[in-house]
């Protein structure tokens, strides 16, 4: 029976030492982490390694529901699947698990705040910049690549995906930057 911390931040520039130093102060034996939207489960590496990895008795724990997903639906399957292996969940903030019955209630309410509250965000976000645009300061989102390298590489006859590669992005972006040029 093992404790398998889950940890995970929206963006590169977010911190997860909270998260790490909560699971491994909870008992965790083996934590996994990444920095990817929790919107979908799209691009999930280590939390498909965690479910893989689950087996009857063990314990997955995060430090809040939305670290798992955003998206009701996906909490709730994870939840599921975690179940289907004998596994059960745990959520320290507020502490909630799936032992009880009561727990998957508090669960799937929390769930639904999670989701309600990330379309609260986007929702703030589109008025946000709707604003900034019709007063002529929106600049559009920070650049994540360096356009100049993305071309730099390309003369040197390296190819979208050896670029992408490189720079740790997706060939998409790079397609972008040189579509643009």
């Amino acid at each position: 029976m093992a404790r398998i911390g889950y940890a995970r931040v929206s963006t590169a520039d977010q911190d997860l030492e909270t998260q790490l130093a909560k699971l491994k102060a909870e008992g965790c034996e083996v934590i996994r982490s990444e920095k990817v939207s929790g919107g979908s489960r799209d691009g999930r590496a280590e939390l498909a390694t965690v479910l893989d990895f689950l087996r009857p008795g063990d314990e997955l724990v995060v430090t809040r529901l939305d670290r798992l997903g955003r998206d009701t639906r996906d909490v709730l399957n994870l939840i599921y699947e975690c179940e289907q292996k004998g596994a059960f969940v745990t959520v320290l903030d507020p502490h909630v698990s799936t032992r009880g019955e009561m727990g998957h209630v508090v669960l799937t309410v929390l769930g639904m705040v999670a989701q309600m509250e990330r379309r609260f965000t986007k929702e703030r976000q589109r008025d946000g910049i709707e604003q900034a645009k019709r007063a002529g300061v929106y600049r559009g989102g920070k650049r994540r690549l360096d356009r100049d390298t993305v071309l730099r590489l390309k003369q040197e006859g390296n190819g979208p995906a050896a670029i992408a590669g490189a720079l740790g992005c997706s060939r998409m972006q790079v397609y972008r930057i040189l579509s643009e040029a």
